[in-house]
């Protein structure tokens, strides 16, 4: 039976301070034993109770994880389009493009964390203003590779976007927001939405609302909402698990259980409408990783 969605899987974001060689290890392990995608988050520092933590940068990783890999997706969930002017940003999606061979799915956002946006020197202010510039900028350079732009907060003046990657239509757009401006600014445009696992409650039933707010704008924009296909992310939480979501800004239930209830789950998500969901698991470990190969062969067998 084919696979009723696509599984992928995001990396250890700040759980922990994990080295190169086990993210290696990970998109390695992800790609051995069938997964579809792999994903990192776009952040660069968090302060909580618990303490300070910092990830890596994601255009860098994904770029080393396009070197080690060859038939994985590969995107960021999603890339804050404030941490980059917009025409840089659009720059190193393509070059990451070219890396992957085309296996890049370029998930766009406004940010929220305001701490690093203080830390790091970037504005705050008029976040979804400067996304729907920001966002015209990167995907007009995508798709067409050339724009001369006069806005509020950026300007660019003939710009091109040179050398193209393997498709002449550039990497799908992913949009990872279910906000009524957000959606209403790029569902003309994207290919994909996303929604993380707390917006729906983590479970099949919360997602019918969440599908309701894309239909709706779809519908606003003239859009067919079937071009747009749903993708989510989920939290898995699988033998040994050691608690490492505590950094996450609110809570959900996790999904658990024996491989075939796992799989279970993610049929219910594919029968909701979902094409392709990111697990978001702990350990977020190479041994986490490797224990979804069950859950795999599982949702394979139907």
């Amino acid at each position: 039976m084919p696979r009723p969605l696509k599984v992928g899987v995001q990396l250890p974001e700040v759980e922990y301070a994990p080295k190169w060689t086990d993210l290696a290890q990970m998109a390695r392990t992800a790609e051995d034993i069938g997964l579809d995608s792999v994903w990192v988050g776009d952040h660069y520092l968090y302060r909580h109770p618990e303490g300070t933590r910092g990830p890596w940068e994601a255009w860098t990783q994904l770029a080393a994880i396009a070197a080690v890999t060859s038939r994985v997706e590969i995107g960021p969930l999603v890339a804050s389009t404030s941490f980059h002017q917009p025409g840089v940003l659009a720059k190193l999606a393509m070059t990451v493009e070219e890396i992957s061979g085309g296996r890049l799915i370029v998930g766009l956002g406004a940010g929220w964390n305001e701490t690093e946006y203080k830390a790091f020197g970037f504005p705050f202010d008029h976040r979804v203003s400067r996304f729907e510039e920001a966002f015209t900028i990167i995907r007009t350079l995508l798709r067409e590779g050339a724009i001369d732009f006069e806005g509020e907060y950026y300007t660019l003046r003939d710009c091109e976007l040179l050398p193209r990657g393997p498709r002449a239509e550039g990497p799908p757009l992913l949009i990872g927001s279910s906000g009524p401006r957000m959606l209403r600014i790029t569902m003309p445009y994207v290919e994909q939405w996303n929604a993380w696992y707390t917006t729906y409650g983590n479970a099949p039933d919360g997602l019918p609302e969440q599908h309701a707010l894309v239909d709706a704008a779809c519908a606003d924009v003239g859009r067919d909402a079937a071009q747009v296909e749903r993708t989510v992310a989920a939290f898995v939480q699988l033998p040994g698990a050691d608690g490492l979501r505590v950094f996450d800004r609110h809570t959900a239930p996790p999904i658990s259980g024996t491989p075939r209830e796992i799989a279970g789950v993610l049929r219910d998500l594919a029968a909701a409408g979902v094409a392709h969901v990111q697990l978001v698991i702990d350990p977020v470990t190479p041994a986490g990783v490797e224990a979804l190969a069950p859950v795999l062969e599982a949702l394979d067998a139907g």
